[in-house]
């Protein structure tokens, strides 16, 4: 399934989870530009990857 992405909102990418949390930065049909903490900013093909939209709550529960 291909879900809409708002810039603002915060992703992980499944595969690299190594990447961190990111954030989109744009999206344009398929292609989401997100800025991750350890990989920088990366072109992701949505309709390719299926990134995990992250909520408040998961956010909050990273915080120490």
């Amino acid at each position: 399934m291909l879900a809409f992405f708002s810039p603002g909102q915060y992703v992980r990418h499944p595969q690299k989870p190594d990447w961190g949390i990111g954030q989109v930065q744009s999206s344009v049909a398929d292609r989401v530009t997100v800025n991750f903490e350890h990989a920088g900013k990366q072109l992701i093909i949505a309709s390719i990857v299926e990134l995990e939209i992250l909520s408040e709550e998961d956010l909050r529960s990273r915080r120490p």
